[in-house]
C-alpha cells in the first residue's frame, strides 16, 4: 500500500496544499479572531530576513524609520474623500474605552497616510527640510472578508513609506526609485520571484493616489500576486491636511508626496512561487538556515563532527543549524528540513566518517551526492548562488511559457481563465473592457509599455494591459 503524501499535492488542490504547507513546515496558524493569525518562529525568521534586506535598500534610498500611533481618529480618515472611500468597508472602529463611549471613535490603522501627514503639516515649514524620507515597520488592520494566511489577513506586518517633495518631478521620481531599486531588486535578487513593473489603471489605484506602480508575480497555479505597491499621491492629502513649504521665492507651496509599502503577504508569494509537493523552497539569499548539519546517529564521533562542520560552515559565512536529535529518527527529521525548504543539507553518519565525506543533500534542484567533508567550505556557497539563480529562472520560465499575447477580451478571460496572464492591448482593453473582465473574476493586473518598461500615463500609446485572476 503506498505511503500517504505528507502534503496535499499542488495538482489536486493548490489551496489546500498552501494550507497543509504552512501547517506542517511550521509556519502560521490562524489566531483567535477570523482573519489574524500567529507567525511561529520558523515563518517569523523568514520575515526578519525579509525586513533585513529590504530596511538595507529603505535607508540606501534614504529614508529613516519611525512610528505612529495604531489608534487614528476618524475624522483624519475623512479629510480626504477618496481614501476614506477607499478603506471605509475595510475599518475595524473602536467606539469605547475605558468604560466609556468615546467622545470621537479612534480607527485602527488600515495605512497611514492621514496621520502621517498630520505630523507632516507641522514638521514641514521651507523648502530646507525637504524631502522629507520617512518609513515605519508596524501592524495594521483591515478587515478581510476572505481571509487566508499571509495573502490576505484582518492584521498584518509591513512596512509603509510616506514622502514630501518640494516638486512633483522630484516625487514621482522618488516613487519610482522605490519601485525599482528597493522592491524590484530586492524581490528579484533575494526573493528569487520574477516580478512585472507596471502601472495599475485608474480603477485599481490606491485611495487617494494619483498613480500607483505596482509588482506582480505569478504563482505557481498561474495566479497573480500582488507583491508591492508604490504610490504617488500627488497633492491630495498635502491639501487635505495644509502641508506647506516657504519656498526659495518665499511663497508657500503644497508639497508632492509619495507612499509605498510590501507586506507578509510576501512570505504567502515566497510559498505559492517556489514551494514543491515537499514542502517550500527557500531562496539562499534570504533562508534564516542556508545549511543544516544533520547527525544520522547519536555516535559521539559523529556528534563531534557535525559541530565541528557548523563551526567551520558558520566561520565561512554560512547561516547554518546543526541537527543532533538523535533521539528523534533521523527519517522524520530529514523530512521536517525538506518542508521547511533549507536549501542544503549535510548529512554525516558513522560510515561517512570513516569515507571522510557527508552526504550533500540540495532542496532546490534536489538530488543527492556524497562530498569529501573538508571541500564542504569551499564548495557550499557556489552551490547556494547556483540554487539561488535556478529559482529566478524557474519563476521567469514559468511566467513566460504560461503568458498569452492575445487579441480580444474573450481571449484574453480564456486564458486567465485556463490558469495563466494575458497581454492585450490597452486601446482593445479600456476600461469598459476592465469591467467585462471583472465579470469573470479576472483583472487588469497592470499596465505595461509596448518594451515592457513602466509607461509614463495610463494612455501612453501602446500601453498593454496585463490580466489575470489573482489573489
Amino acid at each position: 500500500m503506498a505511503k500517504a503524501p505528507v502534503l496535499t499535492p499542488r495538482a489536486d488542490d493548490f489551496p489546500r496544499w498552501y494550507q497543509d504547507l504552512i501547517s506542517k513546515a511550521e509556519l502560521a496558524d490562524n489566531g483567535p479572531v477570523r482573519g489574524t493569525m500567529v507567525i511561529r518562529p520558523y515563518g517569523y525568521g523568514l520575515w526578519e530576513r525579509m525586513q533585513q534586506e529590504m530596511d538595507a535598500r529603505i535607508k540606501e534610498a534614504g529614508a529613516q524609520n519611525a512610528y505612529f500611533p495604531l489608534f487614528i481618529p476618524q475624522s483624519y480618515l475623512t479629510k480626504e474623500a477618496e481614501h476614506v472611500e477607499g478603506f471605509a468597508p475595510e475599518l475595524a472602529v473602536v467606539t469605547h474605552a475605558g468604560g466609556k463611549e468615546l467622545d470621537e471613535p479612534v480607527v485602527v490603522r488600515p495605512t497611514s497616510e492621514t496621520i502621517v501627514n498630520d505630523y507632516f503639516s507641522k514638521w514641514v515649514q521651507s523648502y530646507r527640510d525637504l524631502p522629507l524620507l520617512i518609513n515605519q515597520w508596524a501592524n495594521v488592520v483591515r478587515w478581510e472578508m476572505r481571509p487566508r494566511v499571509f495573502l490576505r489577513t484582518t492584521e498584518f506586518l509591513w512596512q509603509e513609506g510616506h514622502t514630501a517633495h518640494a516638486t512633483y518631478e522630484d516625487a514621482r521620481d522618488y516613487a519610482a526609485h522605490i519601485h525599482e531599486k528597493v522592491y524590484a531588486d530586492f524581490m528579484v535578487n533575494v526573493l528569487g520571484i520574477d516580478v512585472v513593473l507596471g502601472r495599475k489603471t485608474p480603477g485599481e489605484r490606491f485611495a487617494g493616489a494619483v498613480n500607483t506602480l505596482t509588482l506582480e508575480a505569478m504563482m505557481g497555479d498561474g495566479k497573480a500576486l500582488q507583491m508591492g505597491t508604490s504610490h504617488e499621491l500627488g497633492q491630495n492629502f498635502a491639501k487635505a491636511f495644509n502641508t506647506r513649504y516657504l519656498s526659495k521665492d518665499g511663497r508657500e507651496e503644497l508639497v508632492w508626496q509619495t507612499s509605498w509599502g510590501s507586506s507578509t503577504r510576501m512570505v504567502g508569494g515566497l510559498i505559492m512561487s517556489h514551494g514543491d509537493d515537499s514542502g517550500l523552497r527557500v531562496p539562499p539569499r534570504l533562508a534564516p538556515v542556508q545549511a543544516v548539519v544533520l547527525a544520522i546517529k547519536g555516535d559521539d564521533a559523529v556528534l563531534a563532527k557535525v559541530h565541528e562542520i557548523g563551526d567551520r560552515l558558520k566561520a565561512a559565512g554560512v547561516r547554518v543549524q546543526v541537527d543532533d536529535r538523535t533521539d528523534t529518527p533521523f527519517g522524520r527529521r530529514a523530512v521536517d528540513w525538506e518542508l521547511k525548504g533549507v536549501p542544503v543539507r549535510v548529512e554525516v553518519g558513522p560510515r561517512d566518517l570513516e569515507n571522510g565525506t557527508a552526504m550533500l543533500a540540495r532542496r532546490i534542484p534536489g538530488g543527492k551526492e556524497p562530498v569529501a567533508i573538508d571541500s564542504l567550505v569551499r564548495l557550499l556557497p557556489a552551490v547556494l548562488e547556483e540554487d539561488q539563480a535556478l529559482l529566478l529562472t524557474q519563476s521567469r520560465e514559468r511566467r513566460e511559457s504560461r503568458t498569452s499575447e492575445v487579441s480580444t477580451i474573450g481571449e484574453a478571460v480564456e486564458a486567465a481563465v485556463a490558469g495563466g496572464w494575458a497581454r492585450i492591448p490597452w486601446a482593445v482593453l479600456g476600461e469598459e473592457g476592465e469591467a467585462e473582465l471583472a465579470a469573470h473574476a479576472v483583472t487588469v493586473r497592470c499596465l505595461v509599455a509596448e518594451d515592457g518598461s513602466v509607461p509614463g500615463s495610463d494612455d501612453a500609446p501602446g500601453n498593454v494591459a496585463v490580466v489575470a485572476r489573482a489573489y
